[in-house]
């Protein structure tokens, strides 16, 4: 591969990326149309869907609906393949639950996480494994929390939600590998997105009287790289695993944090 031929190794390649409205999931869109993918961009808005697929160009495609919706994974994959004819890449990236602690949160917010994040995985990856087994290869990637590894204070439906994530796809890493199908989670740390923004860290800052820019320099101060994290960085990652390069990485939990996890694995 000349240095070059990277930038086009996703040509003739369909990509599937749910909550791409903003942020994580729209940056990996983009990452994935730039270098040569065609990509259905799942965003509840139906304005937005058609504002972000425009942006991308001919070959995207705008699929609007909450993916813990009844049929919208359905939705999702049936247009896909009547507009593409093949899935290739499947990138989960279901939007975060709510902040709250376990006293604060009752049974109708734990079956909304448990909807959003697990069983929108869930129902996504069943649909679309016909369609990667036909081929004889696939990516399965989900954006999941550095959670998985150091849960966060205030995120109990983010932390228990999303290590069901891990451990689904664990499990599927072993049994599609014979289908050479990887799966692979990847874990944001501190990225700057609406979710950052409407943190308590961030409020608790400002409501002492700093400027934005002043806030997110504070809740920086324990991450070694000392920055939030750009979107465009954690795609870099998604991409990665979702190349030919990454035919023999599968079943990895990797975090884009900056050195914010301390753990050892």
């Amino acid at each position: 591969m000349t240095p070059v031929d990277h930038l086009n190794d996703f040509f003739g390649r369909v990509a599937i990326v749910t909550g791409a409205a903003r942020g994580l999931g729209r940056a990996a869109a983009m990452r994935l149309c730039e270098r040569g993918a065609s990509v259905a961009v799942n965003v509840r808005d139906a304005k937005r869907a058609e504002e972000l697929a425009a942006s991308l160009g001919e070959r995207a495609l705008a699929i609007p609906g909450d993916v813990a919706a009844d049929g919208v994974p359905e939705k999702i994959v049936h247009l896909t393949i009547e507009r593409f004819g093949r899935i290739d890449i499947l990138v989960n990236n279901a939007g975060g639950p709510p902040f709250g602690t376990f006293e604060t949160v009752g049974d109708v917010q734990w079956q909304a996480a448990f909807e959003l994040n697990l069983l929108s995985a869930v129902r996504l990856v069943r649909l679309v494994l016909p369609h990667m087994r036909k081929r004889g290869s696939g990516r399965i990637i989900n954006i999941v929390s550095t959670s998985v590894k150091q849960p966060i204070d205030g995120l109990i439906l983010s932390n228990t939600t999303r290590m069901a994530v891990v451990g689904l796809a664990k499990s599927l890493s072993l049994e599609l590998a014979p289908d050479n199908i990887t799966v692979n989670n990847v874990c944001p740390g501190r990225f700057l997105t609406d979710r950052i923004r409407q943190g308590h860290a961030l409020k608790e800052q400002m409501a002492q009287g700093k400027s934005e820019s002043e806030a997110l320099r504070s809740i920086a101060q324990d991450i070694p790289m000392g920055r939030i994290g750009k979107p465009e960085e954690l795609a870099a990652l998604v991409a990665f695993l979702a190349s030919e390069q990454a035919g023999y990485i599968t079943g990895t939990t990797i975090q884009v944090d900056g050195g914010l996890v301390r753990a050892m694995f």
